[in-house]
């Protein structure tokens, strides 16, 4: 004997579906939407991390030109780089105005060891919503 369903017993189960299919493309389109968020994420840190490393290899460049300019400017003009003499030397204050247009709210610092002939280079930069940033080297010069 093979039992037959009402009119209204399929019709209730039928009602019971409807709306999946709604409900599961609501959910694929969350799931996307978090992938989509995910890759804005990650992009927008992979363009932070390039900038700084463009910004510490513009500084270490900075620093070697500084240095091969005070090699090739004979040793008796080195303390002209030193402190607010910079702004008086031309090859100096051409470096310096290269410096603040190429690193965000530059600024250096050269020490000159006459003793030992040594000089100490500093560069400092920040960008906006981070720390400052570092680069020093070390010459002998003589």
């Amino acid at each position: 004997m093979q039992k037959r369903l009402s009119r209204h017993q399929s019709g209730a189960r039928r009602s019971s579906q409807r709306g999946v299919a709604l409900i599961e493309a609501m959910v694929g389109i969350l799931i996307f939407a978090f992938g989509v968020l995910g890759l804005v994420g990650l992009q927008a840190s992979m363009t932070k991390a390039q900038s700084g490393a463009k910004y510490r290899a513009e500084a270490m460049n900075l620093g070697g030109e500084l240095l091969g300019s005070m090699w090739a400017d004979a040793p008796a003009n080195i303390p002209l780089y030193v402190g607010s003499s910079c702004g008086n030397h031309p090859p100096c204050a051409d470096w310096d105005r290269k410096l603040k247009r190429i690193l965000p709210t530059a600024q250096s610092t050269v020490n000159w060891d006459a003793a030992n002939q040594q000089v100490h280079i500093e560069i400092t930069w920040s960008r906006p919503g981070e720390g400052v940033s570092r680069y020093e080297t070390y010459a002998v010069i003589s």
